[in-house]
């Protein structure tokens, strides 16, 4: 968005600085992800606490494979995201701007970190943050880490990666591990998602919660037209292999969904192409959403 001049007598505007994106927003108006508003001249996370899905996950269904293998994550979305993949696969909660808001129940950092420690008994290790985009309410992440941090559970983020640097790096700080979705490998890709300058952004924000300590996997969605390039596959996992070969990465598998509802899933052949390829550079890679 382009910033605006108000006129005489107009509300005034703020900038968002939590994204990329920097919307310029009236009072009363909400960004691009659905999800912070100008509310009286003040930046607010218009999601913060509305739970649009709460449940019990193994952790492996972040994914996270190499982080307490076998473990249960409580897994809380709320709703909005920064990015507009065509292949969304949450966009009943996501897309809130174009498939309208989903019903939510309030719950506050406190009151999930007491559900968090309640479900101890059956193998629960913390929080994921997860189903939409977490990073663009900060200010509940934040407040749901200090108080996880406090009871000795962990926080798990799974993330598009599209923040800011400020914000990114404050978050590293509570967070135990996340899931980036490292969407492709192309600037151009990016853009298609609604995300200029996305891969630039990512990548930094990859890099930076790996030197922070974070454990960090990828996820790449393997979608016709975006990410299904094996020349520029070959350079995502070189790049990746740059920062550790150790990193894992999840390779997924796209079915038809939301506005890509003419496009054909991905072949089982090229998913299974793409991770011999991966192999070559990485210890760990996994295939997702093929059973």
């Amino acid at each position: 968005m382009s910033p605006e001049t108000p006129s005489a007598g107009a509300p005034a505007t703020l900038q968002c600085t939590v994204c990329p994106h920097q919307c310029v927003l009236r009072e009363g108006a909400v960004g691009l992800c659905g999800a912070r508003g100008n509310e009286v001249g003040r930046a607010v996370s218009v999601n913060y606490g509305e739970a649009s899905s709460l449940a019990l996950d193994p952790i492996e269904k972040k994914p996270l494979a190499r982080f307490h293998p076998g473990a249960k994550i409580l897994s809380y979305g709320s709703f909005g995201c920064n990015m507009s993949c065509a292949f969304c696969q949450n966009a009943s909660i996501s897309q809130v701007r174009v498939c309208g808001h989903p019903q939510t129940v309030f719950v506050s950092p406190e009151e999930l970190a007491v559900k968090a420690q309640e479900l101890l008994d059956m193998g629960n290790i913390g929080v994921a943050l997860t189903y939409n985009e977490p990073l663009i309410a900060p200010e509940f992440l934040m407040d749901t880490g200090r108080l996880l941090k406090e009871a000795g559970l962990v926080l798990c983020v799974v993330t598009n990666g599209y923040a800011n640097a400020p914000v990114f790096d404050e978050a590293c700080r509570v967070t135990s591990a996340m899931n980036i979705d490292l969407k492709c490998f192309t600037e151009e890709g990016y853009r298609k998602m609604g995300a200029p300058d996305g891969l630039a952004v990512v990548k930094r924000n990859i890099q930076a919660a790996h030197e922070t300590g974070v454990h960090v996997e990828l996820t790449t969605l393997v979608a016709p037209g975006i990410s299904d390039d094996e020349e520029a596959f070959r350079e995502e996992v070189a790049w990746i292999a740059t920062i550790s070969p150790d990193i894992p990465l999840h390779l997924s598998r796209f079915f038809p969904t939301y506005r890509m509802t003419d496009a054909a899933p991905t072949s089982l052949s090229l998913l299974q192409r793409f991770q011999a390829i991966a192999n070559e550079h990485l210890t760990y890679v996994y295939l997702g959403n093929v059973g």
